[in-house]
């Protein structure tokens, strides 16, 4: 890191103080740690030893004790001080696999989190939970004695209507992803799905007129809704499947009428993993009108409206014929997603939604989480990592050819059930006709 960069105090005292932000000798030195734009970089000049080579230790060592700088700066009196380091903390938790390192702290982030997302303002809300919902992945298993709380914070502002729409926004992603993770009650699990279709129901059709136009700013709240709603809805039990298909299917048919392009989309990837999970209890489902959803899809996958965005013309015509393609013909996706030496098969709505969402949370530190956290790969049954853990680094660990061959091979046996199992459906629904 360059030296004139490293006593950098950007801020300390070009702004006049208040009862909120108050200067203190404690304060400056948190935002002069924090605001280096290398601040999470894993080689700084400490790092180094009196050969050059870097020292991972000592480079762990830094990196860990600026993260708890961190976590101490979300109590500081500074907005922006604490602003800076939810920023720092979210770009941690999305770019390195640090779970043993939360395990001794998490009771601590959450805390802090909390309080943001209590008293804070919009912004502080916003990443305050972003960060829950990266503390949850990063954690697994380990982040259930955490999840009550959480979830009463999230619901409660999730239905508060004087909170900003951006806030009940991110309350909704991170609730879902939370309850994903850590949620093994069913009837709690249900309480959190009816507390989501109560923001989503409100742009239902029937109430068009009342509450949604082309800039209506509650269509990305409604959108965000649904999205963790379907989310949860991948893992629900057979039993609630039907009763929610059958509650919801024809009103989320209606969202495809919406002048939103997002809430559009999200309506009819929700309508394929409704028609997905149906199917795999009732393999006839054809829902109340098929042929009537058949050609509204098939205008959706083709519609060329001047007064759309290109941009969204496009993204809405290649969503949708994936989804006309599953409808009519029970063609899944087949989605491949490589990270490092491995790849993941996206052979289903609900596992294509799943990832989705984790993409969401994780952003750009996505393949690394693939790589090496547990969470994930259990969830998407990529079995133990292939990767030696060096303490700050995860560098991949070179495979026999023996153990390359029985990896792609048990890949593509999976891949060619899971092709050879949509063939057959496809098979009867012709010979039906």
């Amino acid at each position: 890191m360059p030296k004139g960069k490293r006593k950098s105090r950007r801020g300390a005292g070009s702004r006049p103080s208040s009862d909120d932000e108050i200067d203190t000798p404690d304060n400056q030195s948190v935002v002069s740690s924090i605001s280096d734009d290398g601040y999470f970089h894993p080689i700084a000049e400490e790092g180094h030893d009196a050969d050059g080579e870097v020292d991972e230790s000592t480079v762990q060592q830094n990196f860990e004790d600026n993260l708890r700088e961190c976590i101490d700066g979300l109590m500081e009196k500074s907005q922006q001080t604490r602003i800076n380091c939810l920023n720092n903390l979210i770009k941690a938790l999305s770019t390195k696999y640090i779970c043993d390192f939360l395990l001794n702290v998490k009771f601590t982030i959450v805390e802090s989190l909390l309080r943001l997302l209590k008293k804070g303002k919009c912004e502080e809300q916003v990443l305050a939970a972003h960060c829950v919902g990266q503390l949850f992945v990063q954690l697994g298993e380990d982040s259930k004695d955490l999840f009550e709380d959480v979830r009463e914070t999230l619901m409660h502002l999730l239905n508060d209507h004087a909170s900003s729409v951006k806030a009940r926004q991110k309350c909704a992603d991170t609730l879902s992803i939370c309850s994903f993770v850590a949620c093994r009650d069913v009837l709690m699990m249900r309480k959190i799905m009816g507390s989501l279709e109560q923001v989503f129901k409100e742009s239902y059709l029937k109430n068009q007129k009342a509450n949604t136009n082309q800039n209506d700013p509650f269509s990305s709240l409604y959108s965000s809704a649904l999205s963790a709603w379907t989310l949860l809805l991948s893992i629900a039990p057979n039993s609630y499947i039907a009763e929610m298909v059958d509650s919801h299917l024809g009103n989320v048919i209606s969202m495809l009428e919406s002048p939103d392009v997002e809430l559009r989309i999200v309506a009819g990837e929700t309508i394929a993993l409704m028609y997905e999970l149906q199917r795999g209890i009732d393999q006839d489902f054809e829902g109340d009108d098929i042929v009537s959803l058949c050609e509204m899809l098939k205008q959706l996958a083709t519609d060329g409206s001047k007064h759309r965005a290109k941009k969204d013309r496009r993204q809405q015509r290649s969503t949708f014929r994936g989804i006309l393609k599953f409808i009519e013909d029970l063609e899944s996706p087949a989605d491949m997603i490589k990270f490092g030496p491995e790849c993941l098969y996206l052979d289903s709505w609900a596992r294509k939604k799943q990832y989705d969402s984790f993409c969401q949370v994780l952003g750009s530190g996505t393949p690394q989480h693939f790589q090496a956290n547990y969470l994930l790969r259990d969830v998407f049954d990529l079995g133990a990592p292939l990767l030696e853990l060096d303490g700050f680094n995860h560098r991949p660990k070179k495979m026999t050819k023996g153990e390359r061959n029985y990896y792609n091979i048990s890949v593509e046996k999976k891949r060619t059930k899971a092709r050879a199992k949509n063939r057959d459906k496809r098979s009867v629904t012709v010979s039906c006709y």
